[in-house]
């Protein structure tokens, strides 16, 4: 070797030389290094070895399935089912307005009056016109008796006769008309007075004393009493539970007392604006503390026909295929992947639907670190269920 070098270096090959020998040296110190590295390398591996045969520690919950209660609120407004716009039935200038919102009135209360003048002085002038047409009429009547006892002696022709009936018919007619007209100015002068039809409350006055409306205008609005509903806004997934569900209303700021309700109405038309749908239930039992305009809460509870579990919202995941939990195998050692259906969601629980038996046990914290492969510890169970006469899910 030495031979070796000295051939390989020369007067113009010294560097060649020094190199040679650096070399020499670096694998002399591997040469002293490699096993204490081949010893942690060792070391490591039976860490690695030993850390991965320790089982992870998982908690879990015992799957019960029960049947489902669910309840869901909607705020509403409680509203008159009936509200009427009343208006006068002639044009004029409305000189006096006898109520104001909020008022009770009964049926035939005059809730403002029309300048009448003009009214009554067309009545006049009818009642003038009939009694002209009552004075012809007599004339006539007395020429016509007159005629026929004439006839009858012989002394005028049958052709004055008719005459005198056809003139007599006519005046007869002429007090007809003008009767029926005397009539129709009269109600004309009647209509000059807005009355409450029904028994309600006066929810709006669009129409000022001064102002001269037209016939049909509105002047006044009328809400029934008789007949209350709870106006509440649908969206378009829940429209369907509705009809299935049984309905209760409570006023707000009262929990303690339940009104019975009844589904009357469902709007056929969504909102432009926020896309729900009006529904409209009937107040059952209304007493005298359901007031018009009172916020109300309508309590929606359907129960379910099949069974359902629940699980804490740490026990689902998403593995990109689907929802899926982790459930123990009846040794407690392992776990394999399971996919569920989620029914629904509440605030702190997720409803399974289907995927799951009674009695599995479903791991709820750890469940990110789990492969099938792995082995896990029981450390805390628990049985938990979804329904019950003490459950209640409420959206």
């Amino acid at each position: 070797m030495l031979r070796a070098m000295s051939k390989s270096t020369g007067a113009d090959g010294s560097a060649d030389g020094l190199g040679q020998n650096k070399r020499v040296r670096l694998s002399f110190v591997w040469f002293l290094i490699a096993p204490t590295l081949l010893f942690v390398l060792q070391a490591c591996q039976k860490d690695e070895a030993k850390h991965e045969a320790q089982p992870l520690p998982v908690r879990v919950v015992t799957v019960a399935l029960a049947q489902s209660i669910e309840q869901r609120r909607y705020t509403g407004i409680v509203r008159a089912r009936y509200e009427s716009d009343l208006g006068f039935r002639v044009a004029g200038k409305v000189i006096e307005r006898r109520v104001n919102v909020g008022d009770e009135v009964k049926a035939g209360d005059i809730l403002a009056l029309l300048d009448a003048t003009d009214f009554k002085l067309n009545v006049e002038a009818q009642q003038a016109e009939l009694n002209a047409a009552l004075s012809s009429r007599n004339q006539a009547v007395a020429a016509e008796k007159r005629f026929r006892e004439l006839k009858d002696k012989g002394w005028v022709a049958e052709a004055a006769l008719d005459s005198r009936i056809a003139a007599a018919d006519e005046a007869r007619a002429r007090v007809d008309r003008a009767m029926r007209t005397l009539d129709t100015q009269r109600n004309q002068t009647a209509y000059t007075e807005l009355k409450a039809d029904r028994d309600g409350i006066v929810s709006a006055l669009p129409v000022e004393a001064g102002q001269v409306v037209a016939a049909g205008q509105a002047m006044a609005r009328v809400a029934r009493l008789d007949a209350l509903d709870v106006v509440v806004a649908v969206p378009e997934q829940s429209l369907g539970d509705i009809e299935r569900a049984t309905a209760l209303a409570e006023l707000w700021g009262d929990t303690t007392k339940h009104y019975d309700i009844k589904l009357r109405e469902i709007s056929a038309e969504a909102d432009r604006v926020s896309r729900t749908f009006d529904v409209r239930f009937s107040l059952l039992n209304a007493d005298d503390n359901v007031r018009l305009g009172k916020s109300a809460t309508v309590i929606l509870t359907r129960s379910e026909t099949a069974k359902l579990a629940q699980l804490p919202l740490s026990a689902v995941m998403n593995d990109a295929k689907g929802a899926m939990v982790w459930v123990v195998d009846a040794s407690g050692e392992h776990v394999s992947r399971r996919p569920v259906v989620i029914g629904s969601f509440t605030q702190d629980a997720a409803i399974i639907a289907a995927g799951l038996h009674p009695g599995e046990r479903v791991v709820t914290l750890g469940v990110h670190m789990l492969d099938e492969a792995a082995k896990v510890k029981i450390v805390e169970g628990a049985a938990l269920s979804v329904a019950g006469d003490d459950h209640r899910r409420v959206r």
